[in-house]
């Protein structure tokens, strides 16, 4: 069945971008948001925006204000749940020491924060290892549970990682450890034998649920095990631990993880936002002033503030500096730990930049004039192996197109890759382990990483054109920046912005509206900071908004927007509130721009 494309917007079929834009209401959305303003008396852009993200008019207001209790079901649709709490409860009663083993990121740092905090609670005594990127690599390692288990660990807990780590486990049993397992990313159909082993993407798992980060798997597992002992009469006499209060560091995970903001997910941020603008928690006050946090916290302070510096002890400093900040409660040690991560999160920016721009000039070689090729695979020894990711991301954005960073130490590699909508990089993967191309690998559908040997990068750029091409190919064609609706400068006010937050959180899964300032006059436009483009745009009636394009200069949306100074033009993104000097102003981050009546940029 051929599927007709929304209609175009303004009439632009080719941005500076090389992209159409579209309407994102195609004509039942449409329908939709009339209802909304006609029946409900909703607002023209509230309805549209609602309405192109699926909601329908019965449902608007259930999706406004999201309800954990409506959208949670019982922790045991999740397979091997309540095997999990059986031990978890078990190693409560008994006053066992339980090892948590995290992954080095903010997905990470969170859930491991998150189970030890509610251990903490019962009085258990735990530890946590979160093991350092470049010695000891992704997930469990038989010499970190030897170590775990001299600690006098006799249940190991693992978050964000866990699902194949088969010999390490063994090694675990060997030495008379239990292990738990709370994960989400992809599995393969044999997993290791393990008391439990509790992910909603094994392939033998009908929750639904499988949109979870390992932080959100993990507070499911606590509401369990938090029921279970309170069946059993443990908090008789004893504070249970307040899991709602817990809900900030589930929202950071969630957005810092990229994982969809819908169902329960967006439940999980919106609830946890408002937790943490009564800054409750120590670590986060602290990293939140020191990053300079304006306003109510907010997605993009999750994504772009807090995520970073937490991933930053992980990429190139201590990787336990994260979960150890989640859990202080001391005032004068949070801050301490706050600054060291803000400190190592400015040496990760120059590292990654450095990096960045060698790994741009090798895919542009690559890509050609010809814009060829599925996916882009880069790789070097003089990268830092902990900003592959970010470098990917960075290739990801600038090509459209899956692309991998890769560090080599000698003859093994190990990098990142991230995807585009729509191509599956977490499949791709497993299936390139399972042709022993990768010597090992795993992920989920937007990200993924790999062991490589030099030999094999050869082999795996050819495996990836085989398998991606189509998808690739398909995912392109429909590569079209998508607008809610069309606002001017002077229309762009703080209390509209106010309205329009209703319908966040926003994030992967529910996109943040994008609008176009249709034939402002660029009244400005020059280079900021560290290739950052600043523009004034001024509508017909002479009122004014200012807007940034992150990252642009030198590129073709800079260029172009350098080019068009004193000229009408559409300029297309995202606004949002800027509180600099105590004064609120929207401004708009630049994502795309076209010329008005069809002409060529």
């Amino acid at each position: 069945m051929n599927v007709v494309p929304n209609r175009l917007f303004l009439d632009v079929d080719r941005s500076v971008l090389g992209r159409p834009w579209r309407d994102r209401l195609d004509l039942a959305a449409q329908g939709r948001a009339q209802a909304m303003v006609q029946l409900d008396g909703r607002p023209d852009i509230l309805a549209r925006i609602l309405a192109g993200r699926g909601v329908e008019p019965q449902t608007a207001e259930a999706f406004l204000n999201p309800a954990i209790r409506d959208l949670m079901p019982d922790p045991d649709v999740l397979r091997d749940m309540d095997a999990a709490v059986d031990r978890l409860a078990r190693a409560i009663h008994k006053g066992e020491t339980v090892a948590i083993f995290g992954d080095y990121d903010v997905d990470g740092a969170c859930s491991s924060a998150l189970v030890g905090g509610f251990l903490e609670a019962c009085g258990t005594p735990f530890i946590i290892h979160i093991p350092d990127r470049i010695f000891e690599g992704y997930g469990p390692n038989s010499e970190a549970i030897r170590a775990l288990a001299g600690q006098g660990a006799s249940l190991l807990v693992t978050v964000d990682c866990g699902t194949v780590s088969f010999e390490p486990f063994a090694e675990g049993a060997r030495l008379g450890m239990d292990v738990v397992v709370l994960d989400h990313h992809q599995a393969p159909v044999d997993l290791p034998p393990v008391a439990a082993l509790v992910n909603p993407n094994r392939q033998d798992d009908l929750s639904g649920l499988g949109s979870l980060c390992a932080t959100g798997v993990a507070y499911m597992a606590l509401v369990g095990l938090n029921r279970r002992l309170r069946n059993d009469g443990f908090w008789n006499g004893r504070k249970p631990p307040d899991l709602l209060a817990a809900l900030d560091i589930v929202a950071l995970a969630t957005v810092a993880d990229v994982v969809p903001l819908t169902g329960l997910n967006r439940a999980f941020v919106s609830k946890g936002l408002a937790v943490m603008r009564a800054r409750g928690r120590a670590g986060l006050r602290a990293l939140m002033d020191g990053a300079g946090a304006d306003g109510p916290p907010r997605p993009y302070h999750l994504g772009f503030l807090l995520g970073p510096r937490i991933n930053a002890g992980g990429r190139i400093g201590d990787a336990a500096l994260g979960a150890k900040l989640l859990l202080m409660q001391d005032e004068a040690e949070a801050i301490r730990i706050a600054t060291e991560l803000d400190r190592l999160n400015r040496e990760r920016q120059i590292i990654e930049v450095q990096a960045a721009e060698e790994a741009h000039a090798e895919a542009l070689a690559a890509v050609g004039l010809a814009d060829e090729g599925s996916a882009i695979v880069t790789a070097s020894d003089r990268w830092h192996p902990g900003v592959v990711g970010l470098v990917a991301s960075r290739l990801k954005e600038r090509f459209r197109r899956p692309a991998f960073a890769i560090h080599f130490n000698g003859d093994v590699g190990t990098g990142s890759g991230r995807s585009i909508p729509g191509v599956d990089l977490g499949r791709v993967v497993r299936a390139a382990v399972e042709a022993e191309i990768l010597v090992k690998g795993g992920g989920h559908a937007m990200a993924a990483g790999v062991t490589i040997h030099k030999a094999r990068l050869g082999d795996f750029r050819a495996f990836l054109e085989e398998r991606l091409s189509f998808a690739v190919q398909q995912a392109r064609v429909g590569d079209a920046l998508y607008i809610d609706a069309a606002i001017t400068a002077g229309g762009a006010r703080p209390d509209l912005l106010h309205e329009i937050d209703r319908a966040g959180p926003f994030g992967a899964g529910n996109p943040e509206p994008v609008f176009v300032l249709p034939a402002h006059r660029l009244a400005d436009a020059s280079e900021v900071g560290t290739g950052h483009i600043r523009i004034t745009a001024r509508s017909g009636d002479n009122r004014s908004i200012g807007g940034i394009a992150f990252r642009a200069a030198g590129q073709p949306l800079g260029q172009a927007l350098m080019k068009a100074r004193g000229e009408a033009v559409h300029l297309a993104g995202t606004l949002s509130i800027d509180r600099w000097g105590g004064a609120e102003r929207v401004q708009m981050r630049v994502l795309d721009m076209a010329k008005p009546g069809g002409e060529r940029a």
